[in-house]
């Protein structure tokens, strides 16, 4: 199934290459960097046990209420229309006090479904079908009923659910792109903290990278892959770059 969100870096286009990396027998499944979670939403199931982890608490604070208040949360979408002024309205009032995690989740959701690029900063100007996608949360729910849900920073979801194993799948803000989200705080320094905290572990790891130079040189001691993806938000344009290369880095 698809994810319910768009996402900076989001893995849509690359999903059935990194599954099919995956080990065949996996007894806890962790994406520690989950945004979207489109690899999450691409089985049914990867593990018995399974946990989606993003620092930004308002991202989580979405899946938290599709999956305890998914009913509630459509209501309150149902209210709301893909227009400009309301766009702007909900940059203002997402983080307002006296909000309910409902009303804050349902901002949050708008401003993530009509911005630019999924970005949160701009109003995208295109066309969406808010009913379908008010709909389709409740086969998100319906998915997300046996996750776990978490909101830490990476190193300590690595050290509480590190087993033999334990396949962790990791999609870190990219090297040299650490300012693009807005409600992370992830430095060129955490780079570093994230592979020392790789290389403790007992259990296996598929990590996401772009290709470049540093991340190259930080993961030398480990299998490294190359493979290519489109850019889906510059395909649009004649002249853009319509292909370029990322790392699958596994242990």
């Amino acid at each position: 199934m698809n994810s319910f969100l768009s996402w900076i870096g989001g893995k849509k286009l690359l999903r059935k290459e990194i599954v099919n990396r995956f080990p065949e027998k996996v007894d806890r499944y962790v994406e520690v960097f989950g945004g979207a979670a489109w690899v999450l939403f691409y089985k049914d199931k990867h593990a018995n046990f399974e946990v989606y982890n993003d620092y930004n608490s308002e991202l989580v604070n979405i899946f938290r209420c599709v999956k305890y208040h998914r009913e509630e949360l459509q209501r309150e979408l149902n209210y709301f229309l893909n227009s400009r002024e309301m766009f702007q309205d909900f940059l203002v009032q997402y983080k307002t006090r006296g909000l309910t995690d409902i009303q804050r989740a349902a901002r949050y959701f708008m401003i993530i479904k009509t911005s630019y690029g999924s970005k949160g900063g701009t109003y995208g100007c295109v066309k969406k079908d808010t009913v379908k996608y008010i709909n389709y949360l409740t086969d998100i729910q319906n998915r997300l009923r046996s996750v776990v849900i978490e909101n830490r920073d990476f190193e300590k979801i690595i050290t509480t659910y590190d087993r033999e194993g334990t396949l962790f799948y990791l999609d870190p803000p990219y090297y040299g792109t650490e300012n693009y989200y807005k409600e992370v705080d992830f430095t060129i320094d955490d780079h570093e903290r994230l592979k020392q905290a790789l290389d403790k572990i007992k259990g296996k790891f598929i990590l996401s990278y772009n290709d470049c130079p540093e991340i190259r040189e930080l993961y030398k001691d480990y299998k490294i892959e190359e493979i290519k993806r489109k850019n889906n938000l510059t395909s649009r344009y004649s002249n853009a770059e319509k292909e370029f290369n990322e790392l699958l880095i596994i242990n």
